[in-house]
């Protein structure tokens, strides 16, 4: 994966043993879609077919199913998008979201990739869906933070 402004180059690597699953928000269906597809790529470039993907209605929902993947996968993934709108809503969303994922990553000792877009607008979040217009495919970048991340802890846990 080539990397953009402040973006690292990730050289490739071969994850084909690693269970990864993904979790997928439906609002905003496009960029959605567009993450997802990023996150697919990757991993398939990473020797992984076939992953597990399972898809919610919003990213509030994301959490509490990727605590339930951790149970029998190395590598989760979480995508979704959260656009500000007029009400405190999209910071109380943005919070939950990201201490959840976390809270579950920690929890389970498990990579969990937060690729949850939290954005000002739609074009913000469309120039960061890995469309073929975009600046950057967050899903991609996602899918190869959560499978080299589970690599490096089977290689500490293989020292220990």
């Amino acid at each position: 994966m080539s990397g953009g402004a402040g973006i690292p180059d990730v050289p490739a690597f071969d994850a084909s043993d690693v269970r990864l699953a993904i979790v997928a928000s439906t609002w905003h269906t496009k960029i959605c879609d567009a993450l997802l597809a990023g996150a697919r790529n990757t991993a398939a470039d990473s020797g992984i077919d076939n992953p597990t993907v399972v898809r919610v209605l919003g990213a509030i929902e994301i959490p509490v199913v990727a605590q339930e993947l951790t149970r029998n996968h190395d590598a989760v993934v979480a995508l979704g998008v959260v656009i500000r709108g007029e009400t405190p809503h999209f910071d109380y969303v943005c919070d939950a979201v990201t201490q959840g994922l976390t809270r579950v990553s920690l929890d389970s000792s498990t990579p969990v990739a937060n690729g949850v877009l939290t954005t000002n607008s739609e074009e913000q979040a469309l120039n960061r869906a890995g469309l073929p217009t975009s600046d950057e495919d967050k899903g991609a970048q996602a899918t190869a933070a959560a499978l080299t991340t589970a690599l490096t802890l089977r290689e500490l846990r293989a020292e220990a």
